[in-house]
């Protein structure tokens, strides 16, 4: 059965410059890089207290040694070239041994949603277009930030606990026919592919439940794998650009590893935020009476 002539997949697919100025003229409208920077800002306030909490709260499940491990692997992805710096102060709290009471602990949460809570309010912009009979409570607002705190420390344990599994159980040589075959790097295949599994999940997981009245699966999913994808390959530019060309350390001396990161971060948001913007568009064209822009 062939698409309905109107539909939104045959608009895209017609006038597909048509559809990526739309998006990118509702990007500017919704200031978008300025939600971008926000985000970014928070992230960076964010990052560290989010990775005390889990490590203190999952070592009494894993060895903190192989937590760090799987930490020092998967934060290259988001701040390229600076895991360093973010494990070193991670490192640094974990050895003073600082005493967790409850005012820090309260504090190290509240600064572990902002990031959640920030992107909950972008989203908001981004889909303004929705009915208000679709607006969620205001309590349900206000947990979401740290359901998703809870959502991103499970989902830190079960890919700690997959990636000790790989490196134990993924053997260097398999028989094949009476031969052995070397394998050089399989568990660093599967572990970069669990990485890129995790990272698409946890975004199509934003796009999903964040937005007020919940994005269909199938369009988060889309979503999802698009941006890491996106990502994948502007963390490796990146990569390059700081360790070849970059003179950052020179202009900023010892601001350099914050100010590197929250670079990193606010080019991540801005490709969150446009994946945002492409469904936003999507469900415009879906919704022909709905504004097909937004206030300026």
């Amino acid at each position: 059965m062939s698409p309905h002539p109107h539909s939104p997949a045959v608009q895209v697919l017609t006038h597909p410059l048509a559809f990526v100025l739309r998006v990118l003229g509702n990007f500017q409208a919704h200031r978008g890089f300025l939600l971008a920077g926000a985000i970014a800002y928070n992230a960076l306030l964010s990052l560290v207290p989010l990775l005390i909490l889990s490590v203190i709260v999952l070592s009494r499940l894993v060895t903190p040694a192989e937590l760090l491990d799987t930490l020092g692997h998967y934060l290259e992805w988001l701040v390229p070239s600076q895991s360093y710096a973010v494990l070193e102060e991670l490192s640094r709290f974990l050895d003073q041994r600082v005493a967790i009471g409850s005012a820090l602990l309260a504090t190290m949460l509240f600064f572990s949603s902002l990031t959640f809570s920030a992107l909950n309010q972008a989203m908001a912009v981004i889909f303004d277009h929705r009915d208000l009979a679709d607006q969620r409570s205001s309590l349900l607002s206000l947990l979401l930030p740290y359901a998703f705190v809870a959502l991103l420390g499970v989902g830190l344990l079960a890919v700690t606990l997959i990636s000790i599994s790989v490196q134990t159980l993924v053997p260097d040589t398999v028989v094949v026919f009476g031969h052995n075959w070397y394998l050089p790097g399989l568990s660093g295949s599967i572990l970069y592919l669990l990485g890129l599994a995790t990272e698409a999940l946890m975004i199509a997981a934003i796009y999903h439940f964040l937005p007020v009245g919940r994005i269909p699966l199938r369009y988060a999913l889309v979503g999802g794998i698009t941006a890491t994808a996106l990502w994948e390959i502007i963390r490796h530019v990146l990569v390059w650009y700081f360790s070849s060309l970059s003179n950052a350390s020179v202009v900023y001396g010892s601001l350099t590893s914050a100010v590197v990161i929250l670079f990193s971060l606010e080019i991540a948001a801005t490709l969150l935020l446009l994946g945002a913007e492409v469904i936003a568009e999507y469900e415009r064209l879906e919704s022909p009476s709905s504004d097909s822009s937004p206030d300026r």
